[in-house]
């Protein structure tokens, strides 16, 4: 960053008599307030007899109030424009909501309630309890959660991060009302509460609001039970677990220290030199050559503990190789350090990443309360100065000192009847070797941007300057509150692709980060991180492109590298061949995915071998056939000659910015695609059932049915019906979930596209409720067709539809896709002058014609993914 912002600026604090703290900041990028509030009371806070207790809690803060009806907390808030949500953490538990910053008074009414008078009906606790144990055993079936808990057990005899966080199937069905309600009134109490407000308010107003109903809960000491202190230990531990999943997952991890440990900033940065990014250690040795799908460094600092982990996705049969990566750049780490350019490097990603996470106001919020919960808020700007001061020495002395090679534990989640059990005597072989040489980034090449002589002044239209070029159109907006821009660069007419070269898109750009120009793979990634972004690639339905985020005086540059690698990607052979066997890895790992693959299955049900049936990162079988050569002439039919969409979100001036731009893209040449042509639904006049019996925890099923396509008015009811239908205090949320306990995810949702449209829904269950989830299931929907939605159903999902509208716009990049999304696929600019109104105007009769029309069990497609166990 070219300057240290400062994130507490404004700040007003006030402790009230009975020990709560009150944090009020105001934040005017966006017209929405966020309200957040943290109590000190988290899994390190259960003893063993109620391990899992602090989640269900968290359940039941919004099951109602002697005030407030069950599903009135979420009914209530949907209703006033907002969303709310909440989180369960080792040393906290957090609850917040977001809505219009002109609702703050009702968010504060209903969040207080919650707080301080939660009923805690023993009936709906039991139905609760049946909704938790079914989010346990999805937790179950995602393998990199259940490796990542395993690696906590093997680090820690005695602390209680070693606990399967979520309690275990069996004590959560023992929990009692008086068990949940002893442990809230001893641990949710004012002195160890804090809520924060953010958003476009008056600090000292919204402070007086909180004060008047939060100052009458009783103050009383909280109960503590502390966690056991975990012994000094140095040793290697190893585990393997073998499961019915595709790939295997494979994690390290060392113990730490604490959150307020003077060497936590060094070891945040030793994680981004190995794993943060395509220019990573870890990247260019472990993913680049192929050894993994997906590889990644962290460090996790709760109150008491610290973890640093290494994780990495990958063939059953590589673990063996990618282990020996992992310890070559560890042990390089502890012996030399990063170079001066590796750390700069690693610093402007974190840096970015870290000020993007406090754009939103929950984000913000979030923060400050965090650190209020640690120390005070002043705790933020310091933490933001220390890793502006970190040194390559620091990082290695770090690395010394905590990433031993004889303390090192290490689980592998390996598919049944595949590869090697890992043992001690691997990390011990592993760690073994001589420390290799440091890896030395080679220099990238400079990236130049050629003199601007004038450009067309543009016009304006829903706070944007559109500036047209001969073969790109720009758009820029300012958005305040974080030192960054949000820039992308997007062509139309994606989606045309066969079931022969399902993927051949993703592939395309996906190769095209492996080196462009000048730039090999390694010159380019630095080249983009140094400016504190990393290179992403999309092919969305509808549109494909590139982007980044960088920092906002980095515009520039970024948009020359940009334009390198839209225009002049290297494509070769080596690199396209390693990216495409990446790929197929993907593709088949999708399968131990219980939420992507029942909706891949769906959408081939319900569009056949179109490219809207088909995955856009491709299916195992046709990515194989695609060769380096094809790659390199899609490249020539689907981007040269295209005309371009260029987009800038961030704390930037737009004049300067177009300036920038049009010094980048003025030269493009390119024009617009011919209109494509609709896409035909394929069920008729009986549903089509596509099935996966994988043997999980769970089962689950997503159901499609045709809907409205982007450019039909009636895509606004289908959204209203989505709204009434799903989330907290939805109709399906209510009766599925909160009245018969059938599942903990259940959702709803309308998809608009270019070329057609769906509505969906998606529900995960007990195998042995599968049945019983589908009938209960089409028993709603049928609901929806028979009969217009109620009166108050309508108003919250319009209200809440409303609200959304102008609270998502906090963030740099939903404005960047609202903007990209009116200017490609809809009617222009003016879309977002007021996008709250298509759904004011929607009606109880539209939503109703939408349902009658859409929601016809004959013309259904639905996905199943069968647990072990499952059947009709």
């Amino acid at each position: 960053m070219t300057s240290t912002p400062s994130w507490t600026a404004g700040v007003v604090r006030e402790v009230l008599p009975n020990g709560l703290t009150l944090l009020a900041q105001r934040e005017a990028s966006a017209p929405a307030v966020a309200v957040v509030t943290h109590v000190k009371a988290g899994f390190f806070d259960e003893p063993d007899r109620w391990g899992g207790i602090s989640h269900v809690l968290e359940h039941m803060f919004f099951k109602g109030t002697p005030t407030r009806g069950v599903g009135e907390v979420a009914r209530q808030t949907k209703a006033a424009g907002g969303y709310l949500n909440a989180g369960t953490a080792y040393d906290y538990t957090t609850y917040y909501v977001t809505l219009p910053a002109d609702r703050l008074g009702t968010a504060l009414d209903i969040q207080a309630d919650a707080l301080q008078h939660a009923s805690l009906d023993r009936e709906e606790l039991a139905r609760e309890l049946q909704v938790i144990i079914q989010e346990a055993k999805r937790k179950l079936d995602s393998p990199g959660a259940l490796a990542h808990e395993t690696l906590h057990e093997v680090l820690f005899d005695r602390h209680r991060i070693r606990r399967w966080r979520i309690g275990t199937e069996a004590a959560l069905a023992g929990f009692t009302r008086e068990d949940v309600a002893g442990y809230y009134a001893s641990r949710y109490v004012p002195a160890r509460t804090i809520v924060a407000i953010v958003g476009d308010i008056d600090p000292v107003e919204a402070l007086r609001a909180a004060r008047v109903r939060y100052a009458d809960w009783p103050a009383h000491p909280a109960a503590l039970d502390p966690s056991p202190e975990e012994p000094a230990r140095r040793e290697l531990r190893a585990r393997t677990l073998r499961g019915p999943i595709t790939s295997a997952h494979l994690v390290l991890g060392w113990r730490t220290v604490p959150a307020l440990h003077a060497d936590v900033p060094a070891l945040d940065l030793a994680a981004a030199v190995l794993g943060s990014g395509r220019g990573s250690w870890l990247y260019r040795a472990v993913r680049a050559p192929g050894l993994a799908t997906g590889v990644s460094a962290y460090h996790y600092a709760p109150t008491e503990v610290g973890i640093f982990s290494i994780g990495a996705e990958l063939e059953a049969e590589r673990v063996p190789a990618a282990l020996d990566e992992i310890a070559r750049a560890v042990l390089a780490l502890r012996a030399a350090g990063p170079s001066d350019s590796d750390l700069e490097r690693a610093r402007a990603l974190l840096l970015t990443r870290w000020s993007r996470s406090l754009e939103t106001m929950d984000g913000r919020a979030s923060a400050l309360a965090s650190a209020e919960a640690l120390r005070d808020v002043a705790l933020l700007d310091e933490e933001f100065a220390q890793l502006a001061a970190v040194t390559p020495d620091d990082v290695r002395r770090v690395a010394r000192q905590y990433l031993r090679p004889d303390a090192v534990g290490a689980v592998a989640y390996l598919p049944d009847g595949r590869g090697d059990d890992l043992a001690a005597a691997h990390l011990s072989a592993a760690f073994r070797v001589d420390a290799p040489a440091r890896p030395i980034a080679q220099p990238e090449p400079a990236s130049a941007i050629p003199p601007l002589n004038g450009r067309p002044a543009g016009a304006r239209r829903a706070e944007v300057l559109h500036v047209a070029l001969e073969g790109a159109d720009l758009l820029v907006r300012r958005k305040a509150g974080v030192p960054a821009v949000a820039l992308g660069v997007h062509v139309a007419g994606a989606g045309t692709e066969q079931l022969a070269e399902a993927g051949l898109g993703s592939l395309a750009l996906r190769s095209a980060i492996r080196g462009a120009g000048a730039y090999d793979a390694e010159q380019l990634a630095l080249a983009f991180e140094r400016l504190g972004g990393s290179l992403g690639s999309s092919v969305a339905i509808d549109r494909l492109g590139m982007g980044t985020t960088v920092m906002a005086d980095r515009l520039g540059p970024a948009a020359a590298l940009l334009r390198t690698v839209m225009q002049e990607p290297r494509f070769e052979p080596g690199e396209v061949t390693r990216e495409r066997e990446l790929m197929v890895e993907e593709a088949r790992q999708v399968r131990d995915d219980t939420f992507r693959f029942p909706f891949q299955l769906a959408f081939r049900g319900a569009f056949g071998e179109s490219s809207y049936g088909l995955p856009a990162g491709g299916l195992e079988e046709t990515l194989r056939e695609l060769s380096p050569a094809r790659v390199a002439a899609w490249h020539r039919e689907a981007l040269r000659g295209n005309r371009l969409t260029v987009v800038a979100v961030g704390d930037i001036d737009p004049d300067r910015a177009a300036d920038q731009l049009a010094a980048v893209f003025r030269d493009w040449q390119g024009v617009p695609p011919a209109a494509p042509a609709a896409i035909r639904w394929q069920p008729a006049s009986a549903p089509v059932e596509l099935l996966a019996e994988l043997g999980k925890a769970q089962s689950a099923f997503a159901m499609l049915f045709p809907g409205p396509r982007r450019g039909d008015p009636a895509r606004h009811a289908a959204e209203v019906w989505a709204a009434i239908a799903s989330g907290l205090g939805g109709r399906l949320f209510d009766t599925l979930r909160d009245q018969r306990s059938l599942a903990y995810t259940v959702l709803a949702f309308a998809w608009p596209r270019q070329r057609a449209g769906a509505l969906g829904t998606y529900i995960a269950m007990a195998p042995e409720r599968e049945a019983e989830a589908r009938a209960a299931m089409l028993e709603e929907l049928a609901r929806f067709a028979g009969e217009a939605v109620a009166p108050d159903e309508l108003t919250r999902a319009v209200g809440y539809l409303a609200g959304q509208a102008a609270v998502q716009r906090q963030s740099a990049g939903h404005l960047a896709a609202e903007i990209v999304d009116a200017w490609m696929l809809g009617e222009g600019l003016g879309e977002l002058e007021d996008p709250a109104a298509p759904y004011r105007r929607v009606t109880a009769e539209a939503v109703w014609e939408v349902a009658r029309a859409s929601l016809r069990p004959e013309r259904r497609a639905e996905g199943v993914v069968r647990g072990a166990g499952g059947g009709r």
